[in-house]
């Protein structure tokens, strides 16, 4: 075999490489599809039990269509979106793609800078956001923003605190008798989803329909109609966006629910019927391995899921709940290029290439290295429209992501002879903490603001499950006495919560190099020391806002 290349010689049983018809993968052409077929079957179930079968998918998407169309939204236009999975979202979504345009959903974690530079990327005119959110636009850039929708009801007069016009969520829905909808091709983009900026500010992707069905019928592709998948991914994870296409392509429902609950996972899975789920990421497959065993644990609905990463704790987890599994390696991207086998028994391994991905290890200068040797996974497919195509308003980022003609992954891995390849760590600076890549320069820039630090290393240490928590290392102003308790309250209202530090260090000095860079790597190899403070440990736990599911 080449050094550093792996033949693809595998592919999903399920998975049909061919390219897809426009009438296959183009979502609006899929749900009428689906509502002239099934008209009165399920699509989806919110977390508040409301449904919608086909055919008032349909009709809900084109009111929307033509509520957003009167207030001038055009083919080609961007839409941003800042709201938890719920039923506006959803017809925010299907109804700028009924015209053409595309949805932006934003992270609801995120705070400060991080939202100004959502929306300002996007160039959107229309914001759709939750109520309980717009308190956090308070003193923000709103950028190109000239008009903003409610997600839902509200008992406060928030249209005083905003600079521009604010309509009730009922402006959702219009009169779909007039409307005029686009016709749509497999190239246009149906959604943009914001990378976790792992190396600084977030890359704005811009995917296709074609693209996003790909990764659903790789990841997703074992669906049938008579499935249901519990998504509880939010929307503006490529994750959760997915796993919807999914149950478009085949017909399936949905169960949507806001985030991933260990406590009531179970519950939900049985409550909804459902047969598989959105994946089991990182910790959380952690949580339900550590959660007593009952007698009733086999008796649940679920028959195949996508695990990640595949360790010793995720077998154990289908085992106990009687479940098959894949496995495999994505990004926002690209389309799910390494699956592996149902029921992999190699642990750690990410799978192979599919059929029509090429896969190589290389070196800082894109060169092949020995099998089994660490090195920058890079990627490139015979069919390009595959992956994504820019990144918004960012040709710089997008030329050095596609260098060589390759796709750069950033990500360290290994591969074996049998073609199967594993991961091992980031190159790029960035934390990956419960299925969020955390960019470590957004939080030093943040922590960098208190004014009793002069300087800061954010980086990721390593915790049970294959997962990393964030921790800081942190130089204080000379003759100050910085108390990691105070700092951490003025980082919680400045960042998203799953960015604020669990582990912090005060130092006289940080390690660095002769030309004066900090040694991160020699931070990282220390981990948590005797001297660290655990926020956890001060009893202050952070989790994701719950936001009412309209």
């Amino acid at each position: 075999m080449t050094e550093g290349l792996c033949v693809p010689d595998f592919h999903p049983p399920w998975f049909d490489p061919a390219p897809p018809s426009a009438e296959d993968c183009v979502f609006p052409r899929l749900i009428n599809r689906n509502a002239e077929t099934a008209p009165n079957e399920i699509f989806i179930r919110f977390e508040t039990g409301e449904c919608w079968n086909w055919a008032e998918t349909k009709e809900k998407s084109v009111a929307t269509a033509a509520a957003l169309q009167e207030r001038g939204v055009l083919q080609g236009d961007i839409i941003a979106a800042w709201a938890p999975n719920s039923p506006a979202l959803v017809r925010a979504w299907f109804g700028a793609n009924y015209l053409g345009a595309t949805l932006a959903p934003i992270n609801t974690s995120f705070r400060g800078r991080l939202v100004e530079h959502a929306l300002t990327k996007t160039g959107a005119k229309i914001l759709i956001i939750h109520p309980d959110l717009v308190s956090r636009l308070d003193g923000l850039s709103l950028g190109g923003i000239e008009r903003i929708i409610l997600s839902g009801p509200t008992g406060e007069d928030v249209a005083s605190v905003l600079p521009v016009p604010v309509e009730n969520f009922d402006a959702l829905i219009g009169n779909s008798e007039v409307v005029e909808l686009a016709h749509v091709e497999p190239w246009d983009s149906p959604v943009i989803i914001f990378t976790s900026g792992t190396t600084g500010p977030s890359k704005a992707v811009e995917t296709s329909y074609v693209q996003q069905w790909t990764t659903a019928r790789v990841t997703y592709g074992y669906m049938t109609a008579s499935d249901r998948i519990l998504v509880n991914l939010p929307m503006f994870h490529v994750g959760g966006i997915s796993a919807i296409v999914a149950a478009l392509a085949c017909g399936g429902s949905v169960a949507l629910f806001e985030a991933f609950d260990t406590r009531r996972f179970w519950d939900f899975v049985r409550e909804t019927g459902s047969t598989t789920c959105s994946g089991f990421i990182g910790a959380l497959t952690s949580f339900l391995h550590k959660e007593p065993a009952q007698l009733i644990d086999a008796d649940n609905p679920l028959r195949i899921c996508m695990l990640g990463p595949l360790n010793e704790e995720a077998v154990a987890v289908a085992e106990r709940f009687d479940f098959d599994y894949v496995s495999g390696f994505n990004m926002t991207e690209v389309s799910t290029p390494l699956v592996t086998e149902i029921n992999e028994t190699t642990l750690q391994s990410c799978g192979r290439p599919r059929t029509g991905i090429e896969c190589r290890i290389v070196d800082a200068n894109d060169s092949p290295v020995p099998v089994g040797d660490v090195g920058e996974l890079i990627i490139r497919t015979d069919q390009p429209w595959q992956f994504f195509s820019s990144y918004l308003g960012d040709p710089e980022a997008t030329a050095k992501a596609w260098r060589n003609g390759w796709f750069h992954t950033g990500d360290l891995l290994t591969c074996d002879h049998d073609g199967r390849y594993y991961f091992v760590d980031r190159k790029k600076d960035a934390i990956r903490r419960r299925g969020e890549n955390i960019s470590s320069i957004e939080i030093e820039i943040e922590v960098s603001r208190h004014p009793d630090v002069r300087e800061v290393a954010a980086y990721g240490v390593d915790v049970p499950g294959g997962d990393q928590e964030v921790m800081i290392c942190v130089v204080p102003n000379p003759g100050v006495e910085l108390d990691p308790k105070t700092l951490i309250e003025f980082l919680i209202p400045r960042m998203a919560h799953f960015m604020v530090p669990r582990y912090l260090r005060i130092e006289k000095e940080l390690p660095k190099t002769p030309t004066n860079k900090i040694q991160k790597t020699e931070l990282r190899r220390e981990g948590v020391t005797e001297n660290s403070w655990d926020r956890e440990a001060a009893g202050i736990r952070l989790k994701r806002e719950k936001l009412n599911a309209y």
